[in-house]
């Protein structure tokens, strides 16, 4: 078995290609043609071909493995791997890569060859981290948004006493939805990503997310077999590309269209030269030349791989790195001529992105000129309209301020000194959301005031009575012995003789107790 995508599974369905028998070593897949069949395992194996004794020589029948050519020196056949193949010659050459595994956990792979996946994978003002072979995508410190696509910078966070919804702010990350149950918010990915928040991502990035018999065509693991093989031509996915092959007895370019291969030409009575690339054994795309009577089978310029399986670079976008797109069967950097003059231009999964630099205009699929300078008197918006201000706070110039005699916060609201006694010093009270001394115009004349937690309370200073709200005058000598007389139990009170003694009672009316009755 070998790790694929976080899970333990069998690397070898669809790796291998026609023909062929997988076998995991060392959990890589190796790729072998079955007994009496020859050819390149990783894409087709085919029937050997039988070759007339009289014609041996050092490299006939070949010495070599699968994906290896031989080369006669000195009497003697050396095998080496084909262009991009690494391995044993004698044995067997294979790519560099067939699955992720094969590579370091920096790189994927991507059509055979350890890569670095970041390039042309995120979006613009983010950063790419390859994780486990998997590119991952964020947003720049200060911006947001779909990393995949594009980041925006942060909008600047509204100043608030308190956050009511707890999803605003998403506490939940790129690609993600945020719910609100009970007061709590619940995080869960959009439909179309997997993961769970704040890692949630595009089912793919590149093929090798996917299945082997699936390729990543728009973020999605889709087969790449429809639409991409000419007429009478079989399609077959083999390690995320879709391989095209001839239908039996049609013969042809694969990528555009098969014909049934004609009918021999009568045979001759006294044949003189029997050319063995006629018919070709090579396959298609490919050439054959006839060496010391035998065919020698080669790619021809424009197509990769080994005979009888040459194909050419790319067919689909997913095949190329995704800074490159597929143009013409080849990956190439899709910017040139696509944007206009003056632009800016990226590549951003296979897709070119132009953008006008800066201080210029226009647009960038046509035309970037420089941005003319701004009016003389330019008419700009009104910052303070709507007002950024809270209550009681006045906006000039979108800078808030709290109104005269008003203190706090202007953005969120500004408020009085005070609206309760409670919001003063105890020996102020609250007047006017003011906090002031009570007393000033309250007590009577030569009276006494105290302020007692916020209140006012009168007193006639001693040697003195009388109501200390209108008037304190000097005490008079007393005429009688009578305990009730004069009165000591002071302004708003009543006195009653109790066994000779004056016992002390507020009026009906007055609150308190004497001598400090009050209204």
């Amino acid at each position: 078995l070998a790790c694929i995508n976080q899970k333990c599974k069998d690397p070898c369905p669809g790796t291998c290609g026609t023909n062929a028998m997988c076998r995991v070593i060392s959990h890589t897949p190796q790729c072998f043609c079955s007994e009496g069949f020859t050819g390149n395992p990783f894409m087709e194996c085919t029937i050997k071909q039988s070759i007339p004794e009289e014609t041996s020589t050092p490299c006939v029948p070949s010495p070599c493995g699968a994906n290896a050519v031989c080369r006669e020196q000195n009497g003697a056949g050396s095998c080496t791997c084909l262009p991009e193949y690494i391995g044993n010659p004698y044995e067997g050459c294979r790519p560099e890569c067939v699955i992720n595994s094969d590579c370091s956990p920096n790189k994927a792979c991507i059509s055979n060859k350890c890569q670095d996946p970041c390039p042309g994978t995120c979006g613009q003002n983010a950063d790419c981290q390859v994780v486990n072979h998997l590119p991952s995508c964020t947003c720049w410190p200060g911006y947001t948004g779909d990393p995949f696509r594009y980041c925006n910078v942060l909008p600047p966070k509204p100043v608030e006493a308190a956050p009511i919804d707890p999803c605003n702010p998403s506490p939940c990350g790129p690609n993600s939805q945020c719910r609100e149950v009970n007061g709590q918010a619940v995080c869960s990915c959009l439909p179309t990503y997997i993961g769970s928040p704040p890692g949630c991502r595009p089912e793919c990035v590149v093929s090798s997310e996917c299945p082997p018999n699936k390729a990543c065509v728009n973020q999605k693991c889709i087969d790449p077999c429809p639409g991409t093989c000419g007429q009478n031509a079989l399609c077959q996915v083999i390690n995320h590309s879709p391989i095209c092959s001839c239908k039996v007895k049609f013969t042809g370019d694969p990528f555009s269209r098969c014909y049934p291969i004609p009918p021999p030409p009568p045979p001759q009575q006294s044949p003189a030269y029997v050319n063995p690339c006629v018919p070709s054994p090579c396959g298609p795309n490919s050439q054959c030349r006839d060496i010391g009577g035998s065919p020698s089978c080669s790619c021809l310029p424009e197509f990769t791989g080994s005979p009888p399986g040459c194909r050419p670079e790319c067919s689909i976008n997913s095949e190329c790195a995704s800074s490159l797109a597929c143009i013409r069967e080849k990956c190439r950097d899709p910017c040139p001529g696509s944007c206009g003059a003056g632009a800016q231009c990226s590549v951003i999964n296979h897709t070119p992105i132009c953008v006008c630099p800066e201080g210029y205009t226009g647009d960038p699929f046509t035309n970037c000129y420089p941005r003319p300078p701004p009016p003389k008197e330019p008419q700009l918006s009104d910052p303070c309209n709507p007002s950024p201000c809270g209550p009681n706070a006045q906006c000039k110039d979108g800078i808030c301020t709290c109104l005269p005699e008003y203190q706090g916060d202007p953005y969120t609201g500004c408020r009085p000194e005070c609206v309760l006694n409670s919001d003063c010093p105890r020996d102020k009270a609250c007047i006017r959301n003011k906090c002031k001394d009570p007393c000033p115009g309250t007590c009577g004349q030569n009276a006494i005031c105290d302020v007692i937690n916020h209140i006012p309370v009168c007193s006639c200073p001693a040697g003195m009575s009388g109501n200390p709200f209108v008037d304190c005058r000097p005490m008079q000598a007393p005429v009688t012995t009578q305990p009730c007389n004069p009165s000591p139990c002071g302004p708003f009170s009543q006195c009653r003789e109790v066994n000779g003694q004056a016992v002390c009672s507020c009026v009906p009316g007055y609150i308190g107790s004497p001598p400090a009755c009050r209204p």
